[in-house]
């Protein structure tokens, strides 16, 4: 026994992680999230901050909404910058050819 002590005595031991909390969105609603358009995105951003400013919610529907919303910003976000990089490569496109606008190669 005096050997096994000794030995767990040597082991390095690694600090316990604390496992990630559970999430309370299902599948479904993670999946309904990513079909929604930006407006319904935003509004219903809206709605879970406005929950979490008024109080009144026990810690578990604090999380509840705080996730919500999370994924709520994410969606909005990524739609923005997915209207972001249209913008910009219509800009470049625009900036390309306004360089021959009006001229004769424009029309060739």
């Amino acid at each position: 026994m005096a050997t096994t002590a000794a030995a767990d005595a040597a082991t390095p031991k690694s600090p316990a992680t604390p496992a990630a909390p559970a999430s309370s969105l299902t599948d479904k609603e993670r999946e309904a999230i990513a079909q929604m358009p930006y407006e319904e995105a935003r509004d219903k951003l809206i709605q879970a901050v406005q929950a979490l400013e008024a109080g009144g919610l026990n810690l578990d529907q604090s999380m509840r909404q705080w996730e919500i919303g999370e994924a709520l910003a994410k969606r909005a976000q990524s739609l923005l910058g997915e209207v972001r990089a249209k913008l910009d490569a219509a800009q470049a496109e625009q900036a390309t050819s306004a360089d021959t606008a009006g001229t004769q190669s424009n029309l060739d």
